[in-house]
């Protein structure tokens, strides 16, 4: 974190204390595309059961997360490691796409947020909430406030809210004083989050 981005977010003093008692929440050096198959695996599973798949997707692909190695994988096994058949398509059209197009950091540096989540959302299986984790993860950009997670808005309402629901209107005004830099606090929502679960 940047001195600047710690300066900012110590102004909330719930985010200060934060900052005190965790590291922000990180994630090894995946490749652009390992990551977006991490979170086309993650949608709509727990955290556990999530971890499951993706480490046997991993194994069976021999640690060769590629577009190449996907597309060559057999479907059969794929579903064995735990996939449904719509998230093999889902990795699959991925692939593809990342075999046409440049979605690296470089490629994508000149676009803004909105552009990128533009073209992540045209392949088929990546909605909003993937988009959003592939500009936080891959792209590092320091001002994504992804909403579409649970964790997140959870980590918000137990933070913010004593507990109770808030509306998601509620959360964006909290995350205002975050600015420019809600990706970094979004990260340690995340690591507080996991501390209590």
């Amino acid at each position: 974190m940047t001195d600047e981005a710690e300066t900012v977010l110590r102004r909330d003093p719930v985010m200060a204390e934060l900052i005190d008692r965790h590291d922000p929440y990180s994630e090894p050096n995946w490749s652009e595309y390992e990551r977006l198959c991490i979170s086309i695996i993650n949608q709509q599973l727990s955290t556990a059961s999530a971890a499951a798949v993706r480490e046997r997707v991993f194994e069976l692909l021999e640690g060769d997360v590629t577009p190449e190695a996907v597309l060559d994988a057999d479907e059969a096994a794929l579903r064995d490691a735990g996939l449904s058949r719509m998230k093999t398509e889902y990795l699959r059209n991925a692939a593809r796409a990342f075999r046409r197009n440049d979605y690296t950091k470089e490629g994508l540096a000149a676009h803004t947020d909105d552009e990128v989540v533009d073209r992540l959302t045209e392949i088929k299986g990546v909605g909003e909430w993937t988009a959003r984790m592939y500009l936080l993860f891959v792209l590092e950009r320091e001002d994504v406030l992804p909403l579409g997670d649970l964790a997140v808005r959870r980590g918000i309402e137990l933070l913010y809210g004593d507990g109770e629901e808030i509306t998601r209107a509620e959360m964006r005004e909290v995350a205002e004083a975050w600015r420019p830099f809600r990706s970094v606090a979004t990260k340690y929502i995340w690591a507080e989050y996991e501390s209590d679960s």
